[in-house]
């Protein structure tokens, strides 16, 4: 059956109606999540935390890191940031009469960003207690949720052979069958079951519990103590809500915590792709033109050459 020009830009039109009919808006096409009832994370305050790194010593022993001694010329454990080596850091910012420390991990999004990158499912969200989780069985070290995190956590054994991705799993596998109990208003395991870098901070700068406690208690302390905090949680929405939150005296962005807005970064990416194809409108509008672009070629060749010779004539 042959179609005329008219009849093929029906057939288009209509095929890009139905497309963009049988999909929902862009809008509504991720959701924002939320954590889990009984999601686990920590709450970090800068004005208690005196820069011992006693957290990170205990982390490199509880993981069985190797200690990065690469900056003290072998004499002692100093990272100056997260590496291949190391999963959670204190650093130090100063700027003129200003200093705080601030203390870096995974900071267990709500809506991972790496989770989304991970194509084989190396890294997941448990639907329990929601920290982020690597299976070093599945990763084929392409190194894509290096790029996708916005807080620049994950890291890779570049100085390994067989390579991982290293980034703080809350030390999960220290929970074991140990099991929740209420401690000071917190959700606690036993001694030497919950985060090794929580359990030896002297100062309790950096506390754990399930999130919806950590987030009372961070605005207890805000509403007791308004002038000694800026006036925000970081992470209650920040990057669509992390698990781990901070309060500060100095502002987030010095510390390293940008604003990215409520927004976690796959919401962004799903609606700006949503947003570019429209229910595929746009790749059907383009296979429509190319195949109209084909057709009309095509009729071209099947003319006789003497039409074509005669409109050569009349020009």
């Amino acid at each position: 059956m042959k179609l005329g020009r008219r009849q093929a830009l029906k057939v288009i039109a209509a095929t890009g109606a139905m497309a963009a009919g049988s999909v929902a808006p862009a809008s509504a096409a991720r959701a924002r999540r939320e954590p889990p009832p009984d999601a686990l994370g920590m709450l970090y305050d800068t004005t208690k935390c005196i820069g011992c790194k006693a957290c990170v010593v205990a982390c490199t022993e509880a993981n069985h890191l190797e200690v990065d001694t690469s900056w003290s010329d072998g004499l002692y454990q100093a990272p100056l940031d997260l590496n291949g080596k190391t999963k959670n850091v204190i650093k130090l910012y100063r700027e003129g009469p200003y200093q705080s420390y601030v203390k870096a991990q995974c900071m267990h999004c709500v809506d991972p960003a790496c989770t989304s990158a991970c194509m084989l499912g190396s890294l997941k969200k448990d639907p329990v207690t929601g920290i982020v989780t690597y299976d070093q069985r599945y990763c084929v070290g392409c190194r894509y949720c290096m790029m996708a995190c916005p807080f620049n956590v994950t890291k890779f054994e570049y100085h390994k052979v067989a390579p991982n991705i290293v980034k703080c799993e809350l030390c999960r596998h220290r929970f074991a069958e140990a099991t929740l109990a209420e401690t000071n208003g917190f959700s606690r395991f036993p001694a030497n079951h919950g985060p090794a870098c929580c359990e030896v901070c002297p100062r309790e700068a950096v506390i754990y519990g399930k999130r919806s406690e950590l987030l009372a208690e961070a605005k207890r302390r805000l509403a007791e103590h308004p002038d000694r905090y800026v006036p925000k949680i970081y992470g209650e929405d920040d990057a669509g809500g992390t698990q781990v939150l901070y309060l500060s005296h100095v502002p987030f962005e010095k510390i390293g915590l940008p604003d990215f807005g409520p927004r976690g970064v796959p919401h962004t990416a799903y609606t700006v792709q949503e947003g570019l194809y429209q229910g595929f409108v746009a790749p059907v509008a383009l296979y429509g033109a190319l195949a109209f672009v084909m057709w009309r070629n095509r009729k071209k060749g099947g003319q006789p050459a003497d039409a074509a010779a005669g409109k050569g004539e009349a020009s």
